[in-house]
């Protein structure tokens, strides 16, 4: 037993104004530092963590057979090897979405022809990457452990469910959980954008006679979200056509992907990049708006349930009432540092909530027939 911890490692006399230390202890590459709380909790977190995070550690309170004690880990726990995982699941995305784009230029994804749902592919994973390499950006910024970006291969409508990145130990104050929470959904919607004018450029597909003139087929319609209409607008280009046997280019699906990935990541709940977003705002209240956001959720299936004609496009709100739910009940991100925001950042963020909702779409997909 010892009261010294080793070479490298915070000094209890350090923080000894607020947690007076008797024992350290050495167990698995962590180091434990037994003692007495001098101040509450969020006092006592604020006044060491800036010590150990000075000497390459993230800090915990926890307690251990009655005993109070600090858990110090090294800050970075990359090994520095090759990241096998991610590189394995960003495969499998690239030829998920490479497969299932080949149905939307009306391609057997089996033979050659499938290289035509290449442009396809690079919009939605491209859009999806922008979107998680903002997020990954923004922690290596402000110096908070991240992974790289580990997507998800889906036999979806899209070919992915998405990609996520994983953040590790605390968040040092509300800038940084502003910055990684807004950088993800506008580097993404800037990309999206860009994607959207891209496939709005480019010729439309020609469905086949067959599927075209059948009446047997079923039709999944897309409605589009008002920023996605602006673009056209702006440009010139339709999103639809009267001619049943063209469709727009497929380009045009990765945007609106990662236009409605956006409304949904900025959901200010929880740890959704929105809740990101809402809790350094306007900090703890955050937790009062929190309960709000799964009843509006709800409240928006159940109307389209019973009141509108848009039934079969409910259960995307229903399952999003529950992820919000379950989000809502995990709780905030709470930076060490709680002291609030600077005008410039609390204008990006409004204006971040602003664009989330011009990706809106109250029925995003239908299905008829």
């Amino acid at each position: 037993m010892s009261a010294q911890p080793p070479d490298g490692a915070p000094s209890p006399d350090s923080f000894a104004s607020v947690f007076d230390v008797y024992e350290v202890r050495r167990e698995d590459g962590r180091i434990l530092y037994f003692g007495d709380p001098g101040a509450d909790r969020e006092t006592l977190m604020q006044t060491v963590w800036p010590a150990f995070r000075e000497r390459g550690y993230e800090v915990r309170l926890a307690r251990r057979t009655g005993e109070v004690v600090l858990v110090a880990e090294p800050h970075d726990a990359d090994d520095g090897g090759v990241p096998w995982t991610n590189i394995a699941l960003f495969v499998a995305t690239l030829a998920s979405t490479l497969f299932v784009g080949a149905n939307w230029y009306y391609v057997d994804p089996f033979s050659p022809a499938v290289v035509q749902a290449l442009p396809f592919m690079l919009a939605v994973v491209g859009v999806l990457g922008v979107h998680e390499l903002g997020h990954y950006a923004m922690s290596r910024y402000h110096d908070v452990d991240a992974s790289l970006p580990y997507f998800i291969p889906f036999p979806s409508l899209f070919g992915t469910m998405g990609a996520v990145i994983r953040m590790r130990g605390r968040i040092p104050d509300r800038e940084a959980l502003f910055d990684i929470g807004v950088a993800g959904p506008l580097a993404g919607l800037v990309a999206a954008i860009l994607v959207s004018a891209i496939g709005l450029a480019l010729p439309p597909v020609t469905v086949p006679p067959e599927l075209a003139n059948s009446a047997d087929a079923v039709e999944v319609q897309f409605a589009y979200p008002p920023l996605l209409q602006a673009i056209a607008a702006v440009l010139g280009e339709p999103l639809s056509y009267s001619d049943p046997s063209r469709s727009i280019n497929p380009v045009v699906m990765g945007g609106w992907i990662g236009m409605f990935i956006t409304f949904l990541n900025l959901i200010p709940v929880g740890q959704l990049d929105g809740g990101h977003v809402l809790r350094s705002l306007v900090g703890d209240q955050a937790d009062r708006v929190a309960p709000l956001v799964p009843t509006a959720l709800f409240a928006l299936a159940g109307y389209q349930w019973f009141v509108s004609d848009a039934g079969n496009a409910a259960g995307i709100w229903v399952m999003w009432g529950l992820i919000a739910t379950v989000i809502t009940f995990a709780g905030n991100v709470d930076p060490v540092d709680d002291s609030p925001l600077d005008k410039r950042r609390v204008a990006v963020g409004v204006l971040a909530f602003v664009l989330g909702a011009l990706c809106f779409m109250p029925v995003p997909i239908q299905i008829v027939g």
